[in-house]
């Protein structure tokens, strides 16, 4: 039977400056996308709301926007995925073999508090399943508690877009909280690479997490080997 990735997208089209545009950063979703393709994996894609998930203009631009996330805009099959997204309340926990949180800041304001995704992610934790995330996609498991009443994050590994790297890229003010600090407060073993916006994925178990936009595809290779 053909193992089966749950994709998550923000639904956040703006900072809290309905001026300056947000959104899911594609490629981060197209680099695995492809991976798991290549593995005739089933893939489904929900957000918190249900419904479209807007983009992130800055990903869209060259040299960011890759063959991947350009082949995902010319297809109109893969664009109605993101036009119709699921909401947390239509996902079937027990049939998914792992979760995979996406970014782009858009994140920030969605993941953290959705009741829902948090359903989901400590379902599949605790089937024994993998739960992975890339750059701002580990926002989604901040406030993801175990029935144990424990955070997931707490006391393990775990990677995501760094506070340097929020700095480089020029919106640290306005972000909404430091993720990099919040993910430490909560017992988590913050790691991340010597250099920014380098590739970087760290595996502690079942958890798979990517550090920035280009972690993407090997977050996906890491997971596809545990699977």
């Amino acid at each position: 039977m053909s193992k089966r990735i749950l994709h998550v997208v923000s639904n956040v089209a703006h900072f809290d400056d309905p001026s300056h545009p947000t959104g899911l950063w594609l490629s981060e979703l197209t680099h695995a996308w492809d991976v798991f393709a290549g593995k005739r994996y089933n893939q489904m894609i929900v957000s918190p709301r249900g419904g479209r998930s807007p983009f992130e203009p800055r990903a869209l631009k060259w040299p960011l926007l890759d063959a991947s996330a350009k082949a995902w805009l010319n297809d109109p099959a893969k664009m109605a995925l993101l036009d119709k997204t699921a909401s947390p309340d239509e996902v079937d926990p027990d049939g998914v073999d792992a979760i995979y949180f996406t970014g782009g800041h858009a994140v920030m304001w969605d993941f953290p508090d959705s009741t829902g995704l948090q359903a989901i992610t400590r379902a599949i934790w605790e089937r024994g399943c993998i739960v992975s995330a890339v750059c701002h996609g580990y926002c989604g498991l901040l406030n993801t508690r175990l029935s144990t009443g424990r955070l997931l994050v707490d006391g393990r590994k775990l990677t995501g877009f760094s506070w340097t790297e929020e700095v480089l890229a020029g919106v640290a003010k306005a972000m909404p909280f430091n993720a990099e600090a919040e993910m430490k407060r909560r017992g988590a073993r913050y790691e991340k690479a010597l250099l920014p916006y380098v590739s970087n994925v760290v595996v502690d178990g079942r958890l798979v997490t990517g550090q920035n936009p280009f972690s993407a595809k090997s977050t996906a290779k890491r997971v596809v080997a545990l699977l």
